[in-house]
């Protein structure tokens, strides 16, 4: 079963930036679509940036101009670049392997503990 290790969260002041990375486990990685998702105190997780086995990105619009998702595949490891941080970035971050499946992404892995991510106004 693979398993994924979110790192890189903490405190930051508006303006700032911090870089994330999610360490995962298994063989499965570089075959794979990988995503981060972010979860805020009292809403539903979503879905911030995605990257495919071939390297093209998709970004929210709340974090485009503003995010770069990123993997190495030698490491197993997705980053994800987080610059002129907000307030309402605020959350706890996850990553998780994502399926295709008649055009959709799916997760597949189960959810790690995720980081967290607090930024002062």
């Amino acid at each position: 079963q693979v398993q994924l290790v979110e790192s890189g969260g903490g405190l930051v002041q508006a303006g700032g930036s911090l870089r994330l990375s999610c360490a995962a486990s298994g063989s499965i990685f570089s075959g794979t679509a990988m995503g981060w998702y972010r979860q805020a105190p009292g809403k539903q997780r979503e879905l911030v940036a995605r990257i495919n086995n071939g390297g093209s990105t998709d970004y929210a619009d709340s974090v485009k101009g503003r995010a770069t998702i990123s993997r190495d595949n030698a490491k197993n490891t997705v980053y994800l670049q987080m610059n002129s941080l907000k307030p309402e970035d605020t959350a706890v971050y996850y990553c998780n392997i994502l399926g295709k499946f008649s055009g959709s992404y799916l997760t597949l892995a189960s959810w790690g503990r995720g980081t967290q991510v607090t930024v002062s106004s």
